[in-house]
């Protein structure tokens, strides 16, 4: 099997901490999944972020959602997880800056399909996305 590649979607204005240890805690989990760094770094076009994002969602096996407590709001996080849903890749969350289960979610992720950040069951939905997944 392929390493699975995963977009991580993520609260650019609140949760850019809690992204960035996420990212280097993936290099020392037993948890086989690579990442890459797309978070624009520059203003561009609204037309060309999402024609961007869009393709770099097409390219990953799935989609996670670092989910805090203002993610719903997210209007980034929202597009993000809309791609994902229109070209059938696999989305879950990890609920992260004190969001739990009584946290308002991103409309389109599903609260059975959010988790608490816990490596065994990242791997676990992980290994749930490539086997229901268009890429799996």
């Amino acid at each position: 099997m392929t390493t699975p590649r995963a977009f991580i979607s993520f609260d650019y204005d609140n949760n850019s901490k809690e992204k960035i240890l996420f990212s280097g805690q993936i290099r020392n989990s037993r948890t086989p999944f690579d990442i890459e760094d797309w978070s624009s770094k520059e203003q561009i076009f609204q037309s060309e972020w999402e024609r961007e994002i869009r393709d770099k969602i097409n390219r990953c096996n799935l989609l996670i959602v670092l989910v805090g407590t203002q993610t719903h709001r997210a209007k980034g996080v929202l597009k993000e997880i809309s791609f994902a849903k229109n070209q059938n890749v696999p989305i879950f969350g990890i609920y992260i800056d004190n969001a739990s289960q009584y946290s308002t979610l991103p409309e389109g992720l599903l609260s059975c399909k959010t988790i608490s950040w816990d490596w065994d069951k990242i791997a676990q939905k992980i290994s749930e996305c490539m086997q229901e997944g268009k890429n799996g």
